[in-house]
């Protein structure tokens, strides 16, 4: 019996939730999973419809951790089928009592705390009396065992993807309608934080409508930089090259995505925030999408570059011009795009688990 613990599960939506998701799915195809979940509004209807146990933890979230934890333990004594606890954050094993196999999921933003702080010592008490950390890139392993977490325990797994599912036609004839026949069609799916990095894409375009006068730029998030890209987008008078979605259809976005031309996120490392993966990189690599990202932080384990797409200093301002440039000469994007698309089943649930099964 495998116990998932996770402070963050559907119905609720983001990154995170998909991952702990598809994994808590693929881990109940193999032997019998019970998840251990953080309340969510609206969850009812939701954990009726899986397969496998919820057990879902409510109360004042500061205290919450500390009653999971007694429930889990709880459970542990009481069942000793379980031979392995998986959790999505060192946070969730921290008061987590048993000699039972634990595997902890890295991610890189909650781990890159000062070597020797006290945070980083926390964090170090938990992965390194754990039997494997599963790393979401290699990006993210090296900055594990920069901060003092034991090589001998990393094992890099990236995220995985459901396959895509058929787009309706109303979606995708909407998605044309709004894109307008532009030909060069970039787009970001993501929250609007600096650490995305939309600000410098918005002023290469700038100066890329010079040699691309029918270039196109969605956006599709919410975030604290929200109103800030909306008044630049109006300061360099962008207002006909930049195009700005908060809450559409997920049909909508997807359908958007399958009609845009590249997928561009030139991430760069803002504070202690970085991009340990970038699952939208796979996700619109699905589509038959290329991707231009950064260097900072996972993407190039989501990017093959010169070939799934491009990698680029998101800190530079030439070189996002200058990738934006060099993959639509030449039709380039077409070439990566089926690259790209092949390229996405390697991470499929389905092969994604069969790297779990050999830690498990």
């Amino acid at each position: 019996m495998y116990l998932v613990v996770t402070r963050t599960f559907p119905p609720e939506v983001g990154g995170m939730q998909s991952l702990m998701w598809g994994l808590a799915r693929s881990l109940s195809k193999l032997n019998l999973t019970k998840v251990f979940a953080d309340y969510n509004d609206g969850h009812e209807e939701f954990d009726k419809s899986v397969s496998f146990s919820i057990e879902r933890v409510s109360g004042v979230k500061i205290l919450r951790k500390y009653r999971k934890s007694y429930m889990i333990n709880e459970y542990l004594t009481q069942n000793l089928k379980v031979q392995c606890i998986i959790a999505d954050h060192w946070k969730s094993l921290e008061l987590i009592k048993t000699k039972k196999k634990k595997i902890c999921l890295i991610h890189s933003k909650e781990i890159n705390h000062k070597k020797g702080s006290r945070l980083n010592n926390k964090v170090l008490d938990v992965l390194n009396n754990v039997d494997n950390v599963v790393a979401n890139s290699n990006f993210t392993k090296k900055l594990a065992i920069d901060l003092g977490v034991e090589e001998q325990r990393i094992a890099v797994i990236n995220p995985g993807v459901d396959p895509v599912a058929e787009i309706p036609k109303t979606d995708l004839k909407k998605a044309e309608e709004i894109l307008n026949g532009k030909k060069q069609r970039l787009i970001t799916v993501s929250r609007f934080d600096k650490r995305k990095n939309h600000e410098k894409v918005i002023m290469a375009i700038r100066n890329l409508k010079e040699i691309y006068p029918d270039i196109v730029y969605t956006c599709i998030g919410y975030g604290d930089e929200e109103e800030n890209l909306k008044k630049l987008v109006i300061e360099l008078k962008l207002e006909k090259q930049i195009i700005f979605f908060r809450n559409i259809p997920n049909d909508l976005k997807n359908a958007l995505v399958a009609k845009s031309n590249v997928f561009i996120m030139p991430s760069i490392i803002h504070k202690k925030s970085v991009e340990g993966f970038g699952i939208a990189f796979v996700e619109a690599a699905q589509y038959g999408i290329p991707s231009i990202g950064g260097k900072d932080g996972g993407a190039s384990d989501a990017i093959i570059h010169e070939k799934t797409g491009l990698i680029c200093d998101g800190n530079n301002l030439d070189e996002i011009y200058s990738s934006v440039d060099a993959i639509f000469k030449e039709n380039k994007h077409l070439e990566y795009g089926k690259a790209a698309k092949l390229n996405s089943e390697n991470f499929h649930w389905d092969k994604i688990i069969e790297s779990y099964k050999r830690i498990l």
